[in-house]
Order: structure tokens, then C-alpha cells, then sequence
């Protein structure tokens, strides 16, 4: 009779943005049915996100054993600008898929199943999903997938705001600092901003446009501010500063309402 090697299974777990109550009933199943929590750690200054992790699995798989293993996050090139800018992200991307593929090829055994913990969303602005494909193209470890959704720090945002995305019959869109810093997007009046190292915001604090924007969502470190964009960025810059020199890093997500023109 032929033998029928197993296969490894991966989940990739959308977890929020930092809240354990935000985990849904599918991710939590999907946490109780893994073997091995793969966690990359990005340094001494950001090891309160491995932290939140691991509440994240003392609060919903308190009695259940697993292994956690953790591998160094590889460092990119943020320097990069202009044309560069796509050439780093993919050298950081491949880097990130060669820790990945030693992983789960050697952490990882045929009949188990390891899991990837991804911050809010992971079809948002993550790369695991398209790191996955990567290490499946090149062949040298065979694993299967599924994807378990999370909700967003955008989703988070605009609750805690108490409001929606978007307005009646009006598109929202979805951006990044680098590309607001191109100009406010044609045709749409609801923005959401991600990844804004630069407070991007600010080029626009003499259009009629409100702020709503938050940092570190969902967790105790948490800082919301609101209103009319021209009187609520300088207290945004300074919440900022003062967030970024107590903790070494920000992570923070802002949505702009720029208002009806007569």
C-alpha cells in the first residue's frame, strides 16, 4: 500500500489591530488548530507587537499547547525614494520570503500546522499572502493556505470616530502618505491614509477638509484626535512627537472629509 506523506497547513490569521476582543470566532478556531505561531520580531524598539501577540494567545488559547517560533524581521531600506522606492519594498519582500520558506520548511512538520499572525487585515496592505505565493513558486516546500480576515485599523478607526468611510452615493478611497503627497485623489471627497511617515496631512490644512486619526488602535497605548483639519493637525503633530519619543515607533491611520463645495 502506498504511503501518503502529509501536508503542511498555514493559516494566515487576520488579527486587528491590537484589541484581542476584536478576533473573530473563525480566527480563534483558527488559532486553536495550530501548531506552531511563526512571529518575526522587528527589534528591541517594537517588541511590544510581540507582546500584543502573545496576549492575543494567552487570551484565547489559555490551556491549549503550541510552540511559538521567532525569527529576526529583515530590515529595509526606507531611504529609498522615487523609482527606488518598488526595487526596496521587492528586495525587502524576497528577504522576508527566504525567513518564511526556512521556517516552514524546518519549524514546521508534514502533518502540522503552523499560523502567520497578521495585523488587522491581512488583504490590506500585508504582504504575507503574496510572500506565500512566492515561496509556492519557487518549489521548495509544499504547503497549503487559507486566509482568515480581520478587522482593519481602518474598520477600528472609524468606530472608535463613531462614523462611516464613506457618504451616501460618494466613493471612499483607500492610500498611502507617498501617494497623497501626489495630490488629493480626483473625484473623491472620503480618504483613508496609510503608512504616512511624513504627516502628510498637513499640505491640505487650508481646504475645508475635517481629520479623524488615531494611533496605536486598539491597544492601551491608543490616541484619538478629530475635527476641522486646519485647527486639529498642529495637535496631531504634537500628540505624535510626543507618541513617537515615549515609544521609539508610531503606527497610525487618519481618514480625510474634505466637505461639500458650493
Amino acid at each position: 500500500m502506498r504511503q501518503t506523506l502529509g501536508v503542511r497547513k498555514i493559516h494566515v490569521i487576520g488579527i486587528g489591530a491590537g484589541d484581542p476582543d476584536q478576533l473573530t470566532l473563525q480566527a480563534v478556531k483558527s488559532l486553536r488548530s495550530t501548531d506552531v505561531f511563526f512571529i518575526l520580531d522587528k527589534g528591541e524598539v517594537k517588541s511590544d507587537l510581540v507582546r500584543l501577540r502573545r496576549d492575543i494567545l494567552d487570551t484565547h488559547i489559555p490551556d491549549r499547547a503550541y510552540r511559538l517560533v521567532e525569527a529576526r524581521d529583515p530590515d529595509r531600506d526606507r531611504s529609498a525614494g522615487g523609482t527606488a522606492y518598488s526595487p526596496a519594498v521587492g528586495d525587502w519582500r524576497s528577504a522576508r520570503a527566504a525567513i518564511y520558506e526556512r521556517l516552514i520548511a524546518e519549524e514546521l512538520g508534514e502533518d502540522e500546522s503552523g499560523a502567520f499572525l497578521v495585523w488587522g487585515d491581512p488583504a490590506l496592505y500585508d504582504s504575507t499572502i503574496g510572500i506565500l505565493e512566492e515561496i509556492l513558486e519557487r518549489g521548495s516546500v509544499a504547503f497549503t493556505y487559507d486566509v482568515v480576515p480581520g478587522v482593519s485599523s481602518v474598520s477600528a478607526l472609524v468606530a472608535r470616530h463613531r462614523t462611516g468611510l464613506n457618504r451616501v452615493a460618494r466613493p471612499v478611497q483607500i492610500t498611502t502618505g507617498r501617494r497623497l503627497a501626489e495630490g488629493f485623489p480626483d473625484g473623491v471627497d472620503d480618504v483613508v491614509v496609510m503608512l504616512d511617515a511624513h504627516q502628510t496631512f498637513r499640505q491640505y490644512a487650508d481646504q475645508d477638509i475635517d481629520i479623524y486619526w488615531g494611533a496605536y488602535i486598539g491597544t492601551p497605548d491608543e490616541i484619538l484626535a478629530s475635527g476641522p483639519l486646519a485647527e486639529t493637525a498642529p495637535r496631531i503633530e504634537r500628540l505624535r512627537a510626543e507618541a513617537r519619543e515615549r515609544k521609539g515607533w508610531i503606527m497610525d491611520t487618519y481618514l480625510l472629509r474634505r466637505n461639500p463645495r458650493d
